[in-house]
């Protein structure tokens, strides 16, 4: 055996720093200290002999030597993964972990979940939300109900997808504001807070494009928030416009919170895709919430 694999445990700590760009949130993901982290990787850079890592701010950018390294021990730990999913098979009934953005867990999917837990008493649900892709292959979650057509992470190529829904971008404004500046046309949005949020936020200029109207971005009032509740939070204390599907903000409208100024939409819209691993020792219980999923959308 190569006597470099006797550093196993080492690789083990540098795959996670090197995914995560970072000594401290190494150490959250493998529940130890950060300078545990940063001395299973300096033994395994001594016994190497190159450096793997350097410090660029408050993150850890990988050397060209660490690049090289990370791309085969990345692949690795895959295959390992995948050689254990194809020789286990976990029954049915147990945890199943769905990954997805915190504005479509809130407002579409925790609403509805009580329907699938009824179906499925055996199978608890834990939702993990996030901005930033799951990476399925290491298992960061079971499954990901995701906004776009890929994962941001190459691994996540390698996935089962599956096409959930698309829906139609339109701008939502509160009643109040509509009223205070006498809301009739497009161009006038320019003159209020345009609101972006980091989770799944959709891109004014395309709506304004198409739309007609023209937009100088640098000349725009912007309000960035993390979250599609934050956006909306801000929006009905008449804090300017935002971008929405109608199933994120229809309760809002129907509670006379928010209103549709225009009925003019942004297409193509928001494609959302249910991602997983067909290869996953919990297929069996990914199979039964992929076909409640389905259902669901089609009723």
């Amino acid at each position: 055996m190569d006597a470099r694999l006797h550093h196993l445990a080492g690789l083990r700590y540098f795959e996670v720093a090197a995914r995560l760009n970072s000594y401290s949130r190494a150490a959250e993901e493998l529940f130890i200290s950060q300078a545990a982290v940063s001395q299973k990787i300096r033994q395994l850079e001594d016994g190497l002999g190159c450096k793997l890592f350097v410090r660029d701010g408050r993150e850890m950018r990988l050397t060209e030597q660490g690049k090289i390294l990370f791309k085969h021990v990345s692949q690795g730990f895959e295959n390992i993964v995948s050689g254990l999913n194809q020789i286990q098979s976990e029954p049915v009934e147990g945890l199943l972990c769905v990954s997805s953005t915190p504005s479509f867990a809130s407002r579409w999917l925790l609403p509805r979940l009580w329907k699938f837990s009824t179906q499925h008493p055996s199978i608890p649900i834990r939702i993990i939300t996030s901005c930033e892709a799951p990476n399925l292959k290491l298992g960061d979650a079971d499954l990901a109900i995701w906004q776009g057509e890929e994962l941001d992470i190459n691994s996540n190529q390698k996935l089962h997808k599956e096409f959930l829904f698309e829906e139609t971008i339109y701008p939502f404004c509160s009643p109040n504001l509509a009223k205070s500046i006498e809301l009739t046309s497009p161009e006038q949005l320019l003159n209020t807070w345009l609101i972006h949020y980091e989770s799944g936020g959709y891109p004014w200029q395309t709506w304004f494009a198409q739309a007609g109207v023209t937009m100088n971005k640098e000349s725009v009032q912007w309000m960035d928030v993390s979250t599609f509740d934050h956006a909306m939070n801000a929006v009905m204390a008449g804090h300017g416009a935002c971008l929405a599907s109608d199933s994120l903000a229809s309760d809002y409208v129907e509670r006379g919170l928010l209103i549709k100024p225009f009925d003019i939409g942004m297409t193509p819209g928001i494609q959302f895709n249910l991602f997983y691993d067909s290869e996953s020792p919990r297929r069996q219980r990914i199979a039964a919430f992929a076909n409640w999923l389905h259902n669901e959308i089609a009723e």
